[in-house]
């Protein structure tokens, strides 16, 4: 009898769980299509500049 190949069977189990992951997250932006942002993620602006995720009350330096 074969050995059950384990690194086989977690590759499986990862790639079903990013399809699946990917998949809600097409639905999440299917279902709101007024979201200016998209793709992008939930806690930043979009900008990518440093410290840009700091409240607006912040002292700014």
């Amino acid at each position: 009898m074969a050995t059950p190949n384990y690194g086989y069977e977690k590759r499986q189990r990862e790639l079903a769980k990013k399809q699946k992951k990917e998949e809600k997250l097409r639905s999440k932006t299917q279902r709101r299509p007024d979201d200016p942002q998209g793709d992008q993620p939930a806690g930043g602006n979009g900008d990518g500049a440093p410290g840009a995720n700091q409240p607006t009350g912040a002292p700014g330096g």
